[in-house]
């Protein structure tokens, strides 16, 4: 379509059917197809800016709003919104409008269409429903996160909270994204607050050191998951392994967790434009290190395929009928220790040292890893505790505040 200013209703659709077109390419930023989305966008909202200078309602809210009006149904919405059962998670904003249903809803029912290309992810609060004091705020400024006093944590809360999330941008909808109920696996709940506290601070610290290089997607396999295994073999292993995902596009970013959340690791995709994986070394084990790395490589293998998406695991938690844990936890184990080699191995039997270091030494990996999974088979983790790596972990990050509790 050729980019010019629109200027008539027809213009309007015109560009809006472009816009429909473009994103179904899902072009890679940058690219002159990206490019023109951005633009058409643009001149979309400046045109209806043009016909409603009007403060502008919520998505949601027009659409509402235009029902009252129409004295209208949610039946009366499935031709525009595809199903009944759709207009229902749409309306109550547990599913994000479409470009086909936004030209739909514009075309046919005249909402403007500048209101409903406001972003509108999915099952958000609102800013007015954030309670800034429910942040773990003294506890982020005992962590050095928030430059202020104790008495500031509850008076200046909202205050402190965006000027901590102020290097991401969009303070108030960075922190909707993150309270939003995303793919936890937990049994004892996650205080919410905390989990977005401590990603935010995740996305900020991957903000001050940029990758080398783009990821690139589809680079994490079973045969790259095998050669940073390998790394395990070295003093350094896990910081070498930070050093090969980095220069892959990938950040390692190693940060206790918050108080309430009980949180071993996770896996995040972000406006970035790049995955970042958080670890928090609740259990400081070499066992436990790798074990939590390889499943979060594995979540950005297999399941990390929409932007804002992010998987948070306490992995003290059977996966139980969680497909994508399960495929998290199996591929997480091929990677470490192939399930035909575990098979036929004395390790599996045994449980004695020499036969952990037998099995180790075959696969090229840290006998750590090998006692792990034979405690973790037998159920008894009482047993090898010479060969797990104990304190071996957070001696390679310092710059971490640990708490003075080992596990």
């Amino acid at each position: 379509m050729e980019r010019r200013i629109i200027k008539t209703e027809s213009d309007c659709n015109a560009a809006l059917g472009a816009i429909e077109r473009l994103v179904d390419l899902d072009p890679d930023p940058g690219t002159p197809e990206a490019d023109e989305l951005e633009l058409l966008t643009l001149l979309v909202q400046d045109y209806e800016h043009g016909r409603f200078p009007m403060q502008i309602p919520d998505p949601i809210e027009a659409i509402q709003f235009r029902m009252e009006q129409q004295d209208l149904t949610q039946r009366d919405l499935v031709p525009y919104i595809g199903s009944r059962s759709k207009v229902s998670e749409v309306l109550s904003r547990k599913r994000p409008l479409t470009l086909s249903m936004i030209r739909a809803l514009h075309s046919g029912l005249g909402i403007p269409a500048r209101v409903l290309l406001q972003e509108t992810p999915a099952n958000l609060p609102r800013q007015n429903d954030i309670e800034w004091t429910r942040f773990p705020i003294r506890e982020m400024i005992s962590r050095g996160w928030i430059a202020a006093t104790m008495r500031d944590a509850h008076d200046k809360a909202e205050e402190l909270m965006k000027e901590f999330l102020a290097p991401l941008g969009a303070s108030s909808a960075l922190v909707a994204i993150r309270l939003r109920k995303g793919h936890v696996r937990s049994t004892r709940g996650m205080d919410k607050y905390a989990l977005a506290a401590w990603t935010a601070r995740i996305l900020i610290r991957a903000l001050e050191k940029p990758c080398a290089i783009e990821y690139e997607r589809g680079l994490v396999d079973l045969d790259f998951m095998r050669e940073v295994a390998h790394l395990s073999l070295l003093d350094r292993g896990p910081l070498l392994a930070q050093e090969l995902l980095w220069k892959h596009g990938i950040q390692l970013i190693v940060e206790p967790h918050l108080a309430h959340t009980q949180l071993d690791g996770a896996a995040i995709t972000a406006d970035l434009g790049r995955p970042v994986i958080g670890l928090t070394l609740r259990y400081d084990r070499l066992d436990n290190f790798w074990f939590v790395l390889m499943h979060e490589l594995a979540h950005v293998a297999r399941h990390l395929l929409l932007e804002r998406e992010s998987f948070f695991d306490d992995l003290d938690t059977p996966c139980g009928e969680d497909r994508q844990e399960q495929d998290a936890d199996a591929l997480a184990d091929k990677a470490l220790i192939p399930e035909t080699e575990w098979s036929t191995s004395p390790a599996k039997v045994l449980r004695s040292p020499e036969a952990a270091k037998y099995l180790a030494d075959r696969l090229g990996i840290h006998p750590a890893i090998v006692a792990g999974r034979m405690r973790y088979e037998a159920r008894n983790f009482r047993i090898l505790n010479q060969l797990i790596g104990l304190g071996q972990v957070r001696p390679l990050f310092p710059n971490a505040k640990w708490s003075n509790r080992r596990r």
